[in-house]
């Protein structure tokens, strides 16, 4: 009975097996395909919602114009996509050291956000009381300290008592966003909690160029400081080894509550550093949506580029490419403001997807059968 039984157990059609070795030129073949077949998915679903929308029917190449008109048809938008991509990838460079070690800071934008306060709370306590160049010094310092103290503190919990850092920078997010909501009822006491711009602590600009050049130029020195520290440092390869095994790292002698806690304050102080750039260089004000949902969205740019600061020029620069061309189609097609976020969704999801065939491959059963056979 028990011969019958095994006669009759068949293997599976089909099975997942992991790659051994990715050819690099076939893994930047599937995204690029991911990436057509997603924009060509979200043409179609535009287009057929807008064609309902509308009684005049649209052309589905005026959605693809979109993206470039987005982004490119004139020097103020380029310029506001350079700057936009270049907090996108400032954000990105934070989050990306905790990444490398996995220890997973889902608090960037909390971080950040705390960073923006630090800044501005300096400016609205110290503008016109002191020289402008002292002020904006206080405003670096302050930024840098909040968004250090608002990612050590999840650091510590986890070095001490092994806590589940992905839920508690997550929660931290939303205390950030009530420490702001405190504070600005604090500031604007007629009960409407909106700052206006203020007159003081405004980052300058350089003396040639745009007025996001600085900001532009900061974050490019950045990428390459980190980059550099990430792979050629003591400290870049103890994050290494931390994120490959916690056992192996402490076998070979290295600290690693040390670690983790050091590696959290640097996090830490680049979304200080995101949030002085928003405060002093853009907004001159915060608000709870200071950030933007930015340090979400700088999980996938880092996750997509693994977690290279080099590549991630690529990865921001096409995800705010996306959020531009988007945001041009709602202006464009007088949509409602939630097509933009299922247009990006879409494409996000395709790119997302085609990593699972980078690193696994379908064998079917025939294949297999075959294989074993020529063994």
């Amino acid at each position: 009975m028990s011969e019958q039984k095994k006669a009759t157990v068949h293997e599976p059609l089909f099975h997942l097996t992991k790659r051994a070795q990715v050819n690099p030129a076939a893994a930047l073949l599937i995204r690029l395909a991911a990436i057509a077949l997603g924009m060509v998915v979200c043409g179609l679903t535009a287009f057929l919602l807008i064609d309902r929308l509308h009684d005049e029917p649209g052309k589905i190449t005026d959605f693809y114009y979109c993206f470039i008109k987005g982004s490119f048809t004139s020097e103020r938008k380029l310029w506001k996509f350079l700057k936009n991509m270049a907090i996108l990838q400032c954000i990105s460079l934070a989050v990306t050291p905790a990444f490398r070690m996995r220890f997973w800071n889902i608090g960037a934008e909390g971080q950040t956000l705390m960073g923006v306060l630090g800044a501005i709370t300096m400016a609205f306590y110290l503008g016109g009381k002191i020289p402008e160049w002292q002020l904006l010094i206080l405003m670096f310092l302050a930024a840098l300290v909040y968004g250090a103290v608002w990612a050590v503190i999840p650091a510590l919990f986890k070095a001490k008592w092994n806590t589940n850092e992905t839920l508690f920078t997550l929660m931290m997010n939303y205390v950030a966003t009530y420490v702001v909501s405190y504070f600005l009822v604090i500031w604007v006491p007629s009960g409407s909690s909106t700052l206006g711009k203020l007159k003081y602590g405004k980052l300058p600009p350089l003396p040639f160029g745009n007025q996001y050049l600085l900001i532009i130029l900061i974050v490019l020195a950045l990428t390459a400081a980190l980059f550099v520290y990430l792979r050629y440092s003591k400290q870049g390869y103890e994050i290494s080894v931390v994120g490959e095994s916690m056992r192996t790292a402490q076998y070979s002698g290295i600290n690693v509550k040390k670690v983790i806690i050091r590696t959290m304050i640097v996090s830490g102080l680049l979304c200080g550093l995101t949030g002085f750039l928003i405060g002093a260089g853009l907004d001159q004000s915060v608000t709870t949506e200071s950030v933007g949902g930015q340090g979400f969205t700088a999980i996938i740019v880092s996750w997509l580029a693994n977690f290279n600061p080099l590549v991630m020029i690529v990865t921001s620069g096409l995800i705010s490419f996306l959020n531009s061309g988007a945001a041009q189609i709602s202006q464009d097609f007088n949509v409602s403001g939630a097509l933009p976020d299922v247009i990006v969704g879409i494409i996000l999801f395709f790119i997302i997807g085609c990593e699972f065939f980078i690193n696994y491959q379908i064998v079917f059963r025939h294949a297999a059968d075959g294989k074993e056979a020529a063994k």
